[in-house]
């Protein structure tokens, strides 16, 4: 075996097909899209990032501490979280440096997963590191990482610049005054898009420990009466529309279920008024929540946010990590989820609202097929969401195209979907997609089912016109 140091290699047929024949065709369908600019308008990069365009601190604090992708699976290996900057704040560079060698040592964890190729693409494509990651490597990388990080170059909007990001949406509490977005609006300087999107879940489940705390706020800010279910709809409206004006195109709800009731105004008066008292039940905040999952498709159809869903998540799996961390640290588990029946109320209301634009994620990849590429095939406000989460990776991605794209088509689908706190990540995820879809568009042309110049068409819709069209951008 040689002593020599394996060098980070990548190939520039990377996921492309192994067959000789669609390996050509996808050559040239990925060429004519690999340096389009990035659409991503579902995220979580902070936006005082952009705003601030502070220099990143360390290696660490930009491509570990904040990716539940990375820290999830060292965790699984026993280094805990706070080893990795997690609930921390700010590392020393004593902590920061054993963070990176942490990942670097445990680089042979990450074989075969999405996250190992993300970083690669990372290290060697944006900070030019030539060298595998191990623990022999490990203050090498971290070094050349922070010189990096030193220069004007990698700042974050100087980054932006260079991962030829377009429109960069991310993911804010109702009550936030977007401050940060509305310097970058008016920023002459600044001709990027960052948009925020109205997360309104925690509003929503009056189950929740902080809900009526929380609800108390959304009135202060909104300014009106959110002690009475007329008023706390109108707080809802309220918000939705000032996060319009500072650019919003979308709102996100995370939730456990895909079940919308569509209760009469007196019902769900009644669910709140005993929500607020804290004398309802598991049952009646349920019923509330589900209900109030309508009356966001009903907020939508009236002011236009795109309506993204993505059920089917528990959330804070293990009880003392939440406790000690907060939410978002990677072990959220997902669990089976069922649409047709959940969302016909809402469907029935307003799926041929010509307003809705109603776009269906999932990581029960059974419904698919079965569920929401036939839903999406009837209803014109649906779209099937692209993988994300855990089946944001090439093999569910190619079942994904399989299972949709023959109910479906390529324009019932949203386009790529980032959704992710790892700025880094985000072109090598970009990339990724347009790789996979250009292998699965050559296909449909070697078995003669596509022609190639409409491959070619499909390939650009992919990755900038259904985005583009769905996100309302």
């Amino acid at each position: 075996m040689s002593t020599s140091t394996p060098a980070l290699e990548l190939h520039p047929d990377r996921l492309l097909p192994a067959d000789p024949t669609r390996r050509g065709v996808a050559r040239s369908l990925y060429q004519s899209v690999k340096d389009l600019p990035i659409i991503s308008p579902h995220g979580h990069v902070p936006p005082a990032w952009i705003a601030d365009d502070t220099p990143f601190r360390d290696p660490t604090s930009l491509l570990i501490t904040p990716d539940h992708y990375i820290n999830r699976m060292l965790h699984a290996h026993g280094i805990p979280l706070s080893d990795l900057g997690v609930g921390r704040g700010p590392l020393d560079e004593a902590d920061a440096r054993a963070a990176f060698r942490a990942l670097c040592e445990h680089w042979s964890a990450y074989r075969g997963t999405p996250v190992r190729y993300w970083l690669e693409e990372e290290l060697g494509g944006i900070f030019g590191v030539q060298v595998r990651p191990s623990a022999a490597t490990a203050d090498q990388i971290y070094d050349q990482i922070a010189d990096r990080l030193a220069q004007p170059d990698f700042r974050p909007r100087a980054l932006m610049k260079t991962f030829n990001i377009d429109v960069l949406a991310t993911t804010d509490d109702p009550c936030d005054d977007l401050s940060e977005h509305a310097r970058l609006a008016a920023d002459p300087t600044f001709d990027h898009r960052v948009v925020p999107t109205f997360r309104p879940d925690k509003y929503l489940d009056a189950a929740l420990p902080d809900w009526n705390a929380d609800v108390d706020r959304l009135g202060a800010v909104s300014g009106e009466d959110t002690s009475t279910y007329a008023g706390f709809v109108a707080a809802l409206e309220n918000r939705r529309r000032y996060f319009i004006e500072h650019g919003a195109v979308s709102a996100d709800h995370g939730v456990i279920d895909a079940v919308a009731l569509d209760l009469d105004d007196g019902e769900a008066s009644r669910l709140f008024s005993a929500a607020r008292a804290g004398t309802a039940t598991e049952e009646q905040t349920t019923a509330l929540r589900q209900h109030m999952l309508t009356e966001m498709a009903r907020m939508s159809c009236e002011d236009g946010l795109v309506m993204t869903i993505h059920p089917g998540v528990r959330r804070n799996h293990h009880t003392e990590t939440f406790r000690t961390y907060g939410p978002d640290v990677g072990c959220d588990i997902p669990i089976a989820v069922e649409y047709t029946d959940s969302l016909r109320p809402l469907l029935d209301a307003y799926g041929t609202h010509p307003n809705l634009h109603l776009v269906l994620f999932t990581i029960d990849e059974t419904v698919y097929s079965r569920e929401l590429a036939p839903l999406a095939g009837f209803y014109p406000s649906v779209y099937v969401g692209v993988p994300w989460w855990f089946i944001d990776a090439p093999e569910a991605i190619r079942r994904f195209r399989s299972a949709v794209t023959e109910t479906a088509g390529f324009s019932r689908t949203s386009g790529f979907i980032d959704d992710t706190r790892a700025f880094c990540s985000i072109p090598a995820r970009h990339d990724m997609s347009r790789r996979l879809d250009a292998g699965y568009l050559s296909e449909l042309v070697v078995e003669h089912r596509l022609a190639e110049d409409e491959a070619h068409e499909a390939i650009y819709d992919l990755v900038v016109t259904n985005p583009t069209t769905v996100f309302k951008l």
